[in-house]
């Protein structure tokens, strides 16, 4: 949310420096994004004097000025604004100053082959509004040579904060002053609530949908001029990123953003009868102020007159009944809206605006006769008119509750010691009343019980009747309580205390799962993967390559992030796409996260390879791409960092249709548990994410992995064997078909004790060995134990090798 602090100054009557109030900001809870002062921008720009002005010698319509900026020399400058002429003060831009209405930099230049310095300016190029037809005029005394932007007092910081969701009393300007007077800030002003001078009966309105809408107000004024807004007010809606549109809209933006109370103003000659709060129609379409068509259901709350819906209540009204230059009578709405259900109709029709905002976050339920009387106020002010009674439907939520909160609650809990004078202050700058007991007295407060049951008994003598301000619907409990003191009192001050520790040595405490985990992310990163975190939940459509998703959320943020993911592939295949976007020509991601599938959630590593594995160079030529081989190799490095039992791992081709086939496999201990998948991606999987381009994925299931039991003893010391380890090469016939892996396996099966290792080293097909057949080379490593091998020994080894390997139908090579 932003705001200037000029604005902010309206309702704070502080002292404080601009950095002071950022910091305290941030202090309390209201998280500081940033201060941008947009005068900074127009600094460059001077007060300068046209001294002559003449034709252009080759254009009708252009003027050749000469400007007194207060330098040395006069500026030469073309200009074609129709108000130039000698003697003019204007707001002059020098050569090398940038325009940030145009998004260009001054430059000399040759207009009509006559030289040009600079440039007189318009309101618009300075983005101080609208007006283009002629340049800035100001006053004949305004001082020459001067910063426009000092000239015109337009040193006005801005300030961006980020509002949590529990804060909605903060959506609103006054709301940050309030917690900034509790906090030390200055003094909260008043509010200045004229006293309105209301004629005639108000208008028609009636609610047939009680739940969606539980109170609705409004009233007419009479004979309004819509015009533009006064300065002051566009001033303060641009800070806050509006654009000015006219008084009785702008009315209404502020005060949504000053009070945080959203409000709406119908042009009553469009509308039809009176106003009605109720559901809308299954089908019902509505054109909205954002020129959109909207579809609605009967779960959806709408303004309607005897025609039609007019607006989607609490979220944006109708363009059809928007008020324009030529609206005499307005009717202003100021209504309380569910936030449950406001939050429903804007996720399903994927809508957003401040409103909405603010009313599914809990707008103030007592301040309807506030916001309508300030608006009203205002509607005279700016626009004129006669005021009419207010028409009142329903009755909004106002019923406030208590809590019985003992002062030395914030101390147990908070680990603050503040005294009950200063919580007792905090809370009532805070709009908090409290009722301490009399003297001698414990008395037990109504309305109590649910938040005295979970109080500790030794804490209700001098327990409070706390009562929480209407716009405070965070507040539930008495650790609420606690919270709101700390944080104005600052957390800063809450002391560090170490927690206690038994004697002793300590012992570790990371589960054998959680060990395998870290071992397996420290592995992957020494193995150059940047690790990246991705949200839980992604989109139905990026679901959909990966099987789609078991497990939606029934109150997701946003429709892009509605499922829960059933693989780590789809963010990674994002991360992916975004740095390759950004020029990144060699991307290795990795992810250490859960997925979501029907029976329960799995710990899952995933990760992608995409662009240049290597990258060209004199010696290798070309860049060479990443290949499936390359996502194996991280995988097999991977697992065996986080203790599975790589060597007995068998290769089990086709890891899942995301992958391509032929291109893909799986890694498994026996047929049935799989500890990885890996290959290169299928076209149709990166097409669906929205990826150019290959990429080589996989995924390592953690909790496949079988762990190695604790010993409960210190590892046995490292025995290099004695003897010398003995190698013998076997070169075997087989099917074209047989899976290299499944040679090595039975290899190894022929000795356990005597094989310490056998793995492949030449790989030959061609006629020679037969149709169908290739020639696989294997290394098989022999490492005597007690005794040096013998011939016979040997001899032995090699016989039960071949037969162990004839059981795949593989002979020796003659």
């Amino acid at each position: 949310m932003k705001f200037s602090l000029s604005w902010l100054k309206s309702h704070l009557d502080t002292d404080a420096s601009l950095t002071e109030i950022t910091d305290k900001l941030t202090a309390i809870g209201l998280e500081l994004e940033g201060v941008e002062n947009p005068a900074d921008a127009l600094r460059p720009f001077r007060v300068a004097k046209v001294i002559e002005a003449g034709p252009h010698p080759n254009a009708d319509k252009l003027q050749l000025l000469k400007v007194d900026d207060g330098s040395d020399e006069p500026w030469q400058v073309v200009c074609g604004a129709p108000n130039a002429r000698k003697d003019m003060v204007g707001v002059f831009g020098p050569p090398g100053t940038y325009i940030p209405g145009s998004d260009f930099t001054l430059k000399p230049a040759k207009i009509r082959d006559v030289e040009s310095f600079g440039m007189m300016c318009s309101a618009r190029e300075l983005e101080l509004g609208e007006d283009h037809d002629g340049i800035i005029e100001l006053p004949s005394d305004a001082p020459v040579g001067t910063s426009y932007a000092d000239y015109a007092q337009l040193d006005d910081p801005v300030i961006d904060v980020s509002i949590t969701p529990n804060r909605q009393d903060c959506m609103g300007v006054r709301g940050i002053a309030r917690d900034l007077a509790a906090a030390g800030l200055g003094t909260l002003k008043p509010m200045d609530i004229a006293n309105i001078a209301r004629n005639g009966a108000g208008p028609d309105i009636a609610i047939d949908d009680p739940e969606g809408c539980p109170a609705f107000s409004g009233c007419t004024v009479s004979g309004v001029t819509n015009g533009a807004s006064p300065d002051w007010m566009q001033a303060r809606l641009k800070s806050a990123g509006q654009k000015p549109i006219s008084a009785l809209v702008d009315i209404t933006n502020y005060v949504t953003l000053d009070q945080g109370r959203p409000l709406h103003v119908y042009d009553v000659a469009k509308l039809n009868g009176g106003l009605v709060a109720r559901k809308a129609q299954d089908g019902e379409k509505l054109v909205a102020l954002n020129d959109k068509e909207y579809i609605l259901d009967e779960t959806m709350t709408v303004i309607a007159d005897q025609a039609g819906a007019h607006g989607i209540g609490g979220i944006m009204g109708g363009a059809a009944n928007g008020t324009d230059g030529n609206t005499t009578d307005v009717l202003i709405e100021c209504a309380y809206f569910d936030p449950a259900h406001i939050a429903r109709t804007g996720q399903k029709l994927m809508l957003t605006s401040d409103a909405r905002q603010r009313f599914e976050r809990g707008v103030d339920p007592a301040f309807l006769e506030e916001g309508i009387a300030i608006a009203t106020a205002l509607v005279q002010e700016l626009c004129g008119g006669t005021a009419s009674e207010i028409t009142r439907a329903g009755e909004a939520p106002t019923d406030q509750r208590t809590i019985a909160y003992d002062p030395r609650q914030c101390a147990s809990l908070g680990g603050l010691d503040v005294s009950a004078d200063r919580q007792k202050s905090i809370l009532e700058s805070l709009g908090f009343e409290i009722l301490c007991p009399r003297e001698g007295g414990d008395p037990s407060p109504e309305g109590t019980k649910n938040n005295e049951r979970v109080m500790d008994p030794g804490l209700r003598r001098g327990t409070w009747t706390v009562t929480v301000p209407t716009w405070r619907r965070d507040v539930t409990g008495w650790q609420d309580l606690v919270e709101e003191v700390i944080r104005i009192e600052g957390l800063d001050k809450v002391p560090s205390v170490p927690l206690p520790r038994k004697p002793g040595v300590a012992k570790p405490t990371a589960s054998p799962e959680q060990l395998a985990e870290r071992k397996a992310r420290r592995a992957a990163a020494a193995n150059g993967l940047n690790e990246v975190v991705n949200w839980s939940f992604i989109s139905d459509k990026e679901a959909a390559p990966f099987g789609g998703g078991s497990w939606s959320l029934a109150n997701p943020i946003s429709e892009d992030l509605k499922v829960m993911r059933p693989s780590l592939l789809p963010g990674l295949i994002a991360a992916a796409q975004r740095n390759a976007a950004r020029g990144a020509t060699s991307i290795r991601l990795f992810e250490v996260g859960r997925r979501y599938l029907e029976s329960s959630e799995h710990p899952t590593i995933g990760l992608v390879l995409t662009g240049e594995n290597r990258a060209r160079s004199w010696q290798a030529g070309a860049a060479t791409k990443f290949d499936a081989y390359d996502a194996k190799a991280e995988v097999l490095a991977i697992l065996d960092a986080a203790g599975a039992p790589t060597d007995k791992l068998m290769d089990f081709g086709e890891a899942g249709d995301h992958y391509h086939p032929g291109q893909s496999g799986t890694l498994r201990l026996g047929p049935k548990k799989i500890l990885a998948a890996y290959g290169v991606l299928h076209p149709s999987t990166t097409k669906a994410m929205g990826f150019k381009g290959s990429a080589v994925a996989a995924e390592i299931f953690l909790d496949a992995i079988p762990l190695k039991k604790k010993s409960g003893h210190m590892r046995d010391a490292f025995a290099p064997p004695a003897l010398q380890a003995v190698t013998r090469d076997f070169a075997f016939i087989v099917d074209a078909e047989l899976p290299a892996g499944d040679l090595v396996r039975a290899v190894k099966g022929a000795d356990k004790k005597l094989i310490t290792d056998a793995r492949i080293f030449d790989l030959f097909e061609g006629p020679s060995v037969g149709e169908g057949k290739k020639s696989l080379a294997v290394e098989v490593t022999l490492q005597p134990q007690d005794a040096t091998l013998t011939e016979e020994d040997l001899k032995a080894l090699s016989d039960k090798v071949v037969a162990n390997a004839g059981k795949l139908g593989a002979g020796l090579r003659g």
